[in-house]
């Protein structure tokens, strides 16, 4: 989609526009390119309008107004794109849309605090994987034979396997299982994101 720019009469007003919409082109640079268009169109379309009904006022005067108006572009722009960007961190389930989201959303509530905190913990999973690679051993799922409510996921020296009487049960299941756990986890969570962020829409209705 090619969106027109405006063309003004004075070289300072052309430089003042040009200037802004750069700046909103940069704060919504971590969309997709649609919606990044679309918020483009949108305050195009407004400084259009609006030019046009400047009642033959100063044309740098009018533009000054107008965008004073509008307000500055990372600020009035930095909700709008956190929202979007969970928006569409949610439909792909894209880890690195998600993690960025989940920054940008960072004010909105603790609750995206606490999403981070649970993405992160996935990672934990991933260091095991690594770890039993390298110390096939100590690593994996231990567990007290005659109570199954004691076990201790990670690493675990001799001395500690000792001392707690747990053995290793899963071995060479380990990583596969970690590996489906990861997975089945991220989507977990990611359609509770997705949940949470409807119920918000909701709210605001």
């Amino acid at each position: 989609m090619r969106i027109e720019d405006i063309k003004f009469e004075q070289k300072a007003s052309q430089r003042i526009y040009n200037d802004y919409m750069k700046r909103i082109k940069k704060a919504t640079a971590s969309l997709s390119k649609i919606n990044q268009d679309d918020i483009y169109m949108e305050f195009n379309s407004h400084i259009f309008e609006s030019i046009q009904h400047r009642n033959n006022a100063n044309e740098i005067d009018s533009l000054l107004d107008i965008i004073e108006k509008l307000g500055i572009p990372e600020e009035v722009l930095k909700p709008l794109v956190a929202d979007k960007k969970l928006e569409q961190a949610t439909k792909t389930f894209n880890p690195v849309h998600v993690f960025k989201a989940l920054i940008l959303n960072f004010t909105n509530g603790v609750s995206y605090i606490f999403f981070f905190i649970l993405y992160l913990f996935l990672f934990g999973f991933v260091f095991l994987i690594f770890a039993k690679i390298f110390y096939p051993s100590l690593v994996g799922l231990h567990i007290k034979p005659d109570s199954y409510s004691v076990f201790i996921l990670g690493i675990v020296n001799p001395e500690s396997q000792l001392k707690t009487q747990t053995i290793e049960v899963l071995g060479n299941w380990f990583i596969p299982v970690m590996l489906l756990s990861i997975v089945l986890f991220y989507f977990l969570i990611t359609l509770l994101l997705k949940f949470k962020k409807s119920i918000n829409q909701k709210t605001l209705v």
